[in-house]
């Protein structure tokens, strides 16, 4: 699973490799973690980078979920996830579900990242791993998001007279998953799942393709690397430059 990833290139850096603009200012990040805000770009809006709540709260769904991941090989039959998957809402296409930051949409993101954790059960406890690309340089996670607009509704005498509504932009929620698949060589002997790790020329296609399964294969493992961290990762109030700095194999 993807559970915790960093995220520590500048704003510049990540703009120009994305070919995107942060919609508000950006900091290095060390520690991110599920139900905060996180940098995505949506296939809504494919030239912002925005910040959209991690923990996927299906359109259909009562209470959040929080669903912080969803598994490669089920994402097109699942409830939680086919509408988003297919960048439908309901049975419509996405034209009829509100235009660019209107109403209700499902669709796909990539979740920008330059690294993501992973923990090994040791003698000792569990040993955080930082997982990575050698260079450290910025990928694409591929995800999946919602929006949920609630219904516009009235209430006591306000019903009757034109008074004010109960719902605005205060409830309105947007949520994103991260795709998981099979582990690289890399991962392997981490964890029996990994993030979907997209290739560069596999990102815009991940946000217009009708069905691009076929990209969310494991990404080759030969160019990364594994190393532990220290134990204080596993705090996610902790959010700090040393978080990422390799440590002896035991727990720290």
């Amino acid at each position: 699973m993807c559970g915790r990833y960093t995220l520590v290139v500048d704003q510049e850096e990540l703009e120009e490799r994305f070919e995107a603009t942060f919609a508000e200012p950006f900091s290095p990040r060390y520690n991110l973690a599920p139900s905060q805000r996180l940098p995505v770009i949506t296939d809504e809006r494919p030239g912002t980078i925005r910040r959209i709540e991690w923990g996927l709260d299906p359109a259909w769904a009562d209470d959040a979920d929080g669903l912080i991941n969803a598994r490669a090989e089920t994402i097109d039959r699942k409830p939680s996830f086919r509408d988003a998957y297919r960048r439908r809402r309901g049975g419509r296409s996405r034209e009829d579900t509100g235009g660019p930051d209107g109403g209700p949409w499902a669709g796909r993101c990539l979740v920008l990242a330059d690294g993501f954790y992973e923990w090994v059960e040791t003698e000792h406890g569990k040993q955080p791993y930082r997982v990575a690309f050698a260079d450290d340089r910025p990928f694409a996670m591929a995800g999946l998001w919602e929006r949920r607009v609630p219904e516009t509704t009235q209430t006591g005498l306000d019903a009757f007279g034109g008074g004010a509504d109960v719902g605005g932009p205060a409830d309105v929620r947007e949520t994103f998953t991260v795709v998981t698949t099979e582990p690289n060589d890399a991962v392997a002997d981490l964890h029996h799942r990994m993030a979907v790790v997209l290739e560069p020329d596999g990102e815009r296609r991940w946000l217009t393709d009708d069905d691009p399964r076929e990209l969310l294969a494991p990404i080759d493992g030969a160019e990364m690397r594994a190393y532990p961290v220290s134990t204080a990762v596993n705090d996610p109030a902790v959010d700090e430059p040393s978080l990422i700095e390799p440590v002896d194999g035991g727990v720290s």
